[in-house]
């Protein structure tokens, strides 16, 4: 596999994410902070709980639009109605899925920046006249309506929104949301917002931003704050005749889910809360433990959201590359660089590591620090 990356592509035939290479590709350390979602969740938990056995599980029998089951547990969860929802493998096709359907190759696609590779690199795949707007580290990576409403035109179809923000952690509020909401009418555009860091609310009342109207599309999973990335449990929350087009979309990529992971996402869905609850407390205790040693760190500056998985802090010189490759070289940690995310000076570093890593890795970070 290729060690240095070129720009995204340039066609179709060339398409690639540099992020996920780097992802499946880079050099595997003892103390592991590039990931971005919590530790699996194993089948063993699922048989110990008495929650599944193996005679449950089957391999073959969904063949139509979406398994009921798990369309009524998914519409239950967001309290929709399950014409609403398409499931998708992943989040990653369920935001291609949404994509596909929200505009036509040479429309334009408004997107956040800095945000997650994958969001850009799937519009410019589909065809998209790409246009940005900024999400500013100087206010904590907030998403500001006026940033938006400058950068929007006549053309723009598509508003792209991580909330949480990836890589930031930085919540959206419901008024925010509405009031780009209000900006994407005007102009005839539909609004896509990512949710999936969103779950890591767990225990906190939340609503999904799909209630906000018809012209915003959700895409979100089960991965992140679950811990259950191998079920591929994903969806897009659309109205209804949008949510038909996605379906038809999807005959011509995965045509059907696996079935076992049908059968399992849709007891995980019933268990949420007891999943939940031990990653919602590691997440609790490490974020503090992380905000202690930051106020002993002068050499970086950082946004401090109260929830997600992410930090994204930046370092006061211009390109955090070498320090990453120090920390992964030298200090055994590994952290995501920045340049992923068009921000070369800072770099990602995820807080759901079991606790005692996760505070040698800091001791690590902070090493490295002083040795630079």
């Amino acid at each position: 596999m290729p060690t240095a990356y070129a720009p995204a592509h340039t066609g179709r035939n060339r398409a690639r994410s540099p992020y996920m290479e780097w992802a499946k590709c880079h050099p595997r350390v003892a103390h592991n902070l590039a990931a971005s979602g919590m530790p699996a969740y194993t089948l063993a938990h699922f048989v110990a709980a008495g929650w599944v056995r193996l005679e449950d599980l089957e391999l073959s029998g969904s063949d139509g639009y979406g398994y009921p089951p798990l369309q009524r547990a998914i519409a239950d969860k967001a309290g929709v109605s399950p014409d609403w929802v398409v499931a998708a493998t992943g989040c990653s096709m369920a935001n291609q899925l949404a994509m596909a359907a929200a505009f036509e190759p040479g429309d334009e696609v408004l997107i956040e920046q800095p945000t997650y590779e994958l969001l850009v690199t799937t519009a410019e795949y589909l065809g998209a006249k790409v246009r940005r707007f900024v999400r500013r580290f100087e206010e904590g990576f907030r998403l500001d309506p006026q940033e938006v409403a400058q950068a929007i035109t006549a053309d723009t179809r598509l508003i792209v929104i991580t909330n949480l923000h990836n890589p930031s952690s930085a919540l959206t509020d419901d008024e925010t949301l509405a009031a780009v909401g209000e900006i994407a009418r005007s102009a005839g555009a539909r609004v896509l917002v990512d949710e999936i860091y969103l779950e890591t609310q767990y225990s906190t009342p939340w609503r999904s931003s799909i209630h906000l109207g018809d012209h915003f599309i959700v895409t979100t999973s089960l991965t992140k704050a679950y811990g259950l990335s191998g079920l591929r449990c994903g969806w897009i929350l659309a109205q209804p005749e949008l949510a038909r087009a996605m379906w038809h979309i999807n005959d011509l990529h995965g045509v059907n889910a696996a079935y076992p992971a049908e059968l399992l996402s849709v007891i995980a869905m019933r268990h949420l809360r007891e999943i939940g609850e031990p990653y919602e407390k590691r997440l609790a205790t490490n974020r503090q433990i992380a905000y202690r040693w930051l106020d002993e760190r002068t050499e970086m500056r950082v946004a401090r959201p109260p929830i997600g998985t992410t930090l994204f802090p930046k370092l006061w010189g211009d390109n955090s590359e070498a320090f990453c490759n120090l920390l992964r070289d030298k200090y055994e940690v590994g952290v995501v660089p920045g340049r992923f995310f068009e921000s070369p000076a800072h770099f990602r570093m995820f807080l759901g590591a079991e606790t005692p890593v996760f505070t040698e890795a800091l001791a690590r970070i902070g090493a490295a620090l002083d040795h630079q």
